[in-house]
């Protein structure tokens, strides 16, 4: 069973960057798509982004699209979430988590489809 670790939350300004990490262990994340997705205080959790195991897919929901950027290692078995010019409705807690589809240039953000989250990483985008 993968074990998956969120980090590189905290506080940051509106304008500012953040880059998330989510470290795997216990499980090589090449084999898993890979999906990020978030929850503010009193909403449900939505999907932001999303990597194909190959790396050669990616997705995004529309409100973070050519703001943030998803990338995977497969080396460091590590996947990352580099937000840039955060906005305040960007604050939420972000999870990780992974999606053992045989595809390996595809994915999506459903969240039935992923299998193992990690406890998440607090990001709150404030002045």
């Amino acid at each position: 069973q993968v074990q998956l670790v969120e980090s590189g939350g905290g506080l940051v300004q509106p304008g500012g960057s953040l880059r998330l990490s989510c470290a795997a262990s216990g499980s090589t994340l090449g084999y898993s798509a890979i999906g990020w997705f978030r929850q503010a205080p009193g909403k449900e959790r939505e999907g932001v982004s999303c990597i194909s195991k190959n790396g050669r897919a990616t997705y995004y929901t529309d409100s973070v699209k050519g703001r943030f950027t998803i990338s995977r290692d497969n080396a460091k078995n590590t996947v990352y979430l580099q937000m840039n010019s955060l906005k305040p409705e960007d604050t939420a807690v972000y999870y990780c988590a992974t999606d053992d589809t045989i595809s390996m240039g595809y994915c999506a953000l459903l969240e039935y489809k992923y299998d193992s989250w990690g406890q998440g990483t607090q990001v709150t985008v404030s002045s």
